[in-house]
């Protein structure tokens, strides 16, 4: 055998060696893959129905809770807050836990860190001791008349339906603040910035909420995310911390995060998302604006957002508030809304005990000089899209119209 032949023969059993070992992790994979599907099709398929008012609490739970609970998760589940309804959610996590094998367990899945999730059921009032004169007595109204439009909604789009979202997600957008018990859910173009700094001072991070910078608000990691949190202390904050969320008229948010990212020099924006909607979009587009990304038009951009098969995923500044902050089910104890941003922040400030001389700030975080995206300047963007566009658009949002009793925008 010739030293071309020797070659020959270890060049084949090399391609060979290759191709079993990628059967073989293609194989591996697969398994795992189903064993997730297994999984995520057991939440899908959990009913969630409730026991019958006036049923005492063991026997809601005993009847409820899956054969293989641990007297520690029984004991979470009969805490006083569950106020003698069993809870959905534990329930769910607590028996994907039982039917997971050992080695199964081992394996450090998404579900793995949110085993027994316990969300709170019950809508319960604002606390509203800390409140001090008849200043707020409008805003307290408007705010009482939000949260009762929301868990009425809520309570009819989910009657009788069943849990499709994965439990991992669900608290992965609030930031927490501890010395005030604070949980404030995150809406991108809704405020969250200066709301960020708000967390920093209450937290003691910072004097005065007008020193802290954008990169320190977005980049510093000052702040903590609620799923940073092991169960107990994500339990214990669901249920005992004021939970709020702020939100916007959804086309103004859209065309708002569509000025701030497409409009304006962004080394992640442009590179990341304008290149592959550029490519794909535009007919005929220039070398130029293939290589950088630069000038995406808004055109462009709700051809990518309504997009099935987007060539680069979604963003947190476009995506849903349902999908962000899932609020029904998280039942939010305050409901803050761009248009009236001050007051129902300085109301909120009020509410959970802030000191006197904090207010909500006023100044716009970026690109100041700019005219703010108001229901004139969606109108002139929306013009650039066909009717058919426009209507699409809306039904994209159409969950945030209407669990937020947004009015619906004239297409």
């Amino acid at each position: 055998m010739n030293l071309r032949q020797v070659f020959a023969s270890v060049l084949m059993f090399g391609v060979a060696g290759l191709l079993l070992f990628m059967y073989l992790q293609a194989w591996i994979e697969e398994q795992h893959t189903e064993s997730g599907e297994r999984l995520q099709q057991q939440i899908i398929n959990q009913d969630f129905t409730l026991p019958p008012p006036g049923t005492p609490r063991r026997a809601a739970l005993s009847r409820s809770a899956p054969p293989g609970l641990s007297k520690h998760e029984m004991a979470i589940l009969d805490s006083r807050n569950w106020k003698d309804k069993a809870d959905p959610f534990s329930v769910v996590a607590a028996s994907l836990v039982s039917q997971l094998s050992d080695q199964q367990k081992m394996r450090k899945s998404p579900l793995s860190q949110f085993r027994g999730v316990y969300l709170p059921p019950a809508w319960h009032p604002l606390n509203k001791t800390l409140v001090k004169g008849d200043r707020w007595k409008d805003v307290d109204s408007t705010q009482e008349k939000r949260r009762s439009f929301l868990h009425d909604f809520c309570k009819k789009y989910n009657s009788g339906k069943q849990l499709r979202t994965h439990l991992v997600h669900l608290v992965s957008r609030i930031y927490v603040e501890d010395r005030h018990k604070v949980l404030y859910c995150e809406v991108p173009k809704a405020g969250c910035s200066n709301w960020k700094r708000v967390l920093m001072v209450l937290n003691g991070l910072a004097a005065s909420a007008h020193n802290i910078s954008h990169d320190d608000v977005h980049y510093g990691k000052h702040l903590k995310k609620l799923d940073s949190y092991d169960l107990k202390g994500i339990y214990t904050r669901l249920n005992t911390y004021t939970k709020t969320i702020f939100v916007r008229d959804p086309m103004e948010r859209l065309v708002s995060a569509f000025r701030d990212k497409f409009e304006h020099p962004n080394s992640y924006y442009h590179p990341v998302f304008g290149k592959a909607i550029i490519k794909k979009y535009r007919h005929n587009a220039r070398e130029e604006a293939l290589k950088t990304g630069s000038g995406v038009k808004f055109k462009e951009f709700i051809q990518y957002l309504l997009d099935s098969h987007r060539p680069v995923g979604m963003d947190i500044h476009w995506e849903q508030v349902s999908k962000l902050c899932y609020p029904c089910l998280i039942n939010y104890d305050f409901i803050g809304k761009f248009e009236t941003l001050e007051e129902d922040a300085n109301y909120f400030l009020q509410l959970v005990g802030a000191p006197a001389e904090l207010k909500f700030p006023k100044f716009k975080d970026r690109h100041s000089s700019d005219e703010r995206t108001s229901a004139e300047v969606v109108r002139q963007y929306l013009k650039e899209l066909s009717k058919e566009e426009r209507q699409l658009t809306y039904d994209f949002y159409y969950l945030d119209y209407l669990m937020f009793n947004y009015t619906s925008p004239i297409v």
